[in-house]
């Protein structure tokens, strides 16, 4: 045989590596083959071709290894139990740009789906390999790098420091300065997966001089960019009063309010949740925010938002309004009562319930309404006048289906009853609590028959009222046990009328002048 059959028989053998590698890489990237590829045993046959000779078949190899990883959590632990990882390690320092990528790829793959298979990455020297990684020149080797450590830091605590000890931080700092914007997002991102667990993952986010990058690209065009950019912020921000005033000193304001009119919904949540985790530690920086026109935007975003968006901005003007009357005061005058009272009514919800089924008005709409409630709550409590403008939106009958419904949950019915009770405490506004004699039960009864006991004693004009309302006659209709708050409560209201009319409305009155008559 001739040295040139000889030579085909190798170059066929490598062309038939070639193709079949790249066919497998292909196969993988379609959901309806991956149980196939995994019964004929793809990976045990994919694995020593990451050792091949020729660096397209190994970089082929290590995409399909990825690409199956990707799958699932079960084809990701093969790959682990197949030592896969240390040859994929081993080779980021060693291979050229194509194969790192891969490689990233195939540990990011398997990073995602659980802390376990994340420490196996970080078991086998990967950190430190793809930390080298990020200072290659290559801008896809260094975003696939960061790709890879944002999915391990996103775990836990642990698996996040594990990556700041590897020296990730001022690597990906360095990133988000980079002029490609695939990896200004990832590096972002992968920041953002850091420092969300702890206030000292922060503060090392932080000590690196990430605000101050990040803070100068919240007008940027790009939308994807802008997600991590406020989710990066958000992360930050919501440990304590200390990182939140650092990222308000990055002079984000009055200029982020502007992205609650982003096009993309997701910048528009983000930015929402940022602003949310401010707000919510002290009143200072609550009312930098209303100064900076922050509590009129939120509510428009609210407005004009609809579904799980608007979660983080309804949860802002809670936690603003909780801080002091005062600022519960500029919640109302920028109409946030009104909005919010609009997303509680049963005529939204029933809106709602014509175009999603019951299971997702159930894990979704009642979480909102829940939020809802809850900020309803924390706008009427502080004094009558609060409460008298929340009850003037006619949200109490609301409040009170969203209590009563069997089919709320637990959580909405808490924050209902909750809500209901901090309001009803402070509320004089008799034409407001009227409406709700007739429905309520007794827990929240005492707390509305409460209000008039309070009121009636002191106000001719409101006693008259009260009687040609109807009120004073269904307050003769309920049934209230003797020595009882609420018994106390009727007494103090029937001493305000003469004893004829608060028999004439008595129940049974009727009946016992027919008697008389016969």
């Amino acid at each position: 045989m001739s040295s040139r059959q000889v030579k085909q028989v190798f170059e066929k053998y490598q062309k038939d590596r070639t193709a079949f590698v790249q066919k497998v890489a292909d196969l993988a990237n379609q959901p309806e083959n991956i149980e196939t590829l995994q019964n004929v045993g793809a990976m045990a046959l994919l694995r020593p071709l990451l050792l091949d000779v020729a660096p397209n078949i190994q970089q082929t190899a290590a995409l399909a290894l990825g690409r199956l990883a990707n799958y699932n959590e079960d084809l990701a632990e093969a790959v682990v139990k197949g030592d896969i990882l240390p040859q994929l390690v081993y080779s980021l320092g060693e291979q050229n740009r194509f194969y790192k990528k891969a490689a990233a790829f195939v540990l990011r793959a398997v990073a995602k789906h659980s802390p376990q298979l994340a420490q196996a990455d970080v078991d086998c020297g990967a950190l430190e390999a793809l930390v080298i990684c990020l200072e290659e020149f290559d801008p896809g080797v260094k975003e696939a790098a960061a790709w890879a450590l944002g999915y391990i830091a996103r775990h836990n605590a642990e698996l996040s420091q594990a990556v700041v000890d590897a020296g990730a931080v001022p690597l990906l700092v360095l990133c988000i300065q980079e002029p490609e914007m695939p990896l200004k997002r990832i590096a972002a991102s992968a920041l953002s997966d850091i420092c969300k667990h702890s206030p000292e993952l922060a503060q090392t986010v932080v000590d690196a001089g990430a605000i101050a990058h990040l803070a100068q690209m919240i007008l940027n065009n790009d939308s994807k960019l802008k997600r991590h950019i406020f989710s990066a912020l958000s992360q930050i921000a919501k440990h304590s009063v200390d990182l939140a005033e650092m990222v308000v000193e990055a002079e984000i304001f009055p200029a982020v309010l502007a992205c609650l009119r982003d096009e993309d919904e997701y910048v528009k949540k983000n930015v929402a949740t940022l602003i949310r985790e401010i707000a919510k530690h002290t009143p200072e920086l609550a009312l930098l925010i209303s100064n900076a026109g922050g509590v009129a935007a939120v509510v428009d975003f609210i407005k004009e938002s609809r579904g799980n968006v608007r979660l983080p901005g309804i949860m802002m003007l809670g936690y603003v309004a909780a801080h002091s009357e005062t600022l519960a005061m500029s919640v109302i005058r920028a109409k946030g009562a009104i909005v919010l009272a609009g997303i509680i009514s049963r005529s939204e919800l029933d809106h709602t319930l014509q175009q999603r089924s019951t299971q997702l008005r159930g894990n979704e709409e009642d979480h909102i309404q829940a939020a809802t409630a809850w900020a309803l709550g924390q706008i009427g409590r502080h004094t009558p006048v609060h409460a008298e403008e929340v009850a003037g939106t006619n949200v109490l009958k609301s409040l009170l289906d969203c209590y009563q419904d069997s089919s709320s949950s637990e959580d909405l019915q808490a924050k209902s009853k909750k809500a209901l009770t901090n309001i009803l405490q402070k509320c004089v506004s008799l034409p407001a609590l009227e409406p709700l004699l007739k429905d309520a039960p007794p827990n929240i009864l005492k707390h509305i028959v409460s209000q008039f006991a309070k009121v009636l004693p002191h106000d001719v004009k409101a006693r008259r009222l009260f009687v040609t309302s109807g009120s004073l006659k269904k307050i003769q209709e309920i049934n209230a046990e003797g020595n009882t708050a609420l018994s106390e409560h009727i007494n103090t209201i029937n001493n305000c009328y003469p004893e004829e009319i608060v028999k004439f409305y008595s129940p049974g009155y009727s009946d016992t002048l027919l008697e008389r008559i016969g």
